[in-house]
């Protein structure tokens, strides 16, 4: 199956229109002064496609900072700061992502990449199994 693909631009505007008009990692909303870019979840030096199943939207500070680190590294550090991540976009993102690469096949680094964060990130938001055993 052949995917045609879509200038940076139109990806950033689908990007928009998907995922709300909200840097991903600190909740900025864009406007003039904070502009909106393409960010790759899986950077493009450890493989990650120019997809838009691979892009979310952020801030152009946050897009710059984040540079190559992996999405939990980046996530613990958004957290450090004050920030709220948009965890649950981020997932969304990285399901997608995995879904895409099933379909269109090859992808391996970025699969391998995707499958470790995936796993890093189910810890991030949601308490440890034996904590919610221990609730009453």
């Amino acid at each position: 199956m052949h995917h045609q693909q879509i200038g940076r631009a139109a990806r950033l505007d689908a990007a928009l229109d998907r995922d709300g008009p909200t840097c991903v990692w600190c909740g900025a909303a864009f406007d003039d002064l904070v502009r909106p870019t393409t960010e790759h979840l899986v950077p493009r030096v450890k493989g990650g496609p120019s997809w838009l199943a691979n892009e979310v939207a952020a801030c152009r500070r946050c897009n710059r900072e984040r540079g190559h680190q992996s999405i939990g590294a980046w996530v613990d550090e958004c957290l450090r700061r004050g920030w709220t991540p948009d965890l649950e976009r981020v997932r969304r993102r990285l399901d997608a992502l995995d879904e895409a690469i099933a379909a269109r096949g090859g992808q391996r680094r970025a699969r391998t990449y995707v499958d470790h964060q995936r796993r890093r990130l189910g810890g991030t938001a949601t308490p440890p199994r034996s904590a919610a055993r221990r609730a009453p």
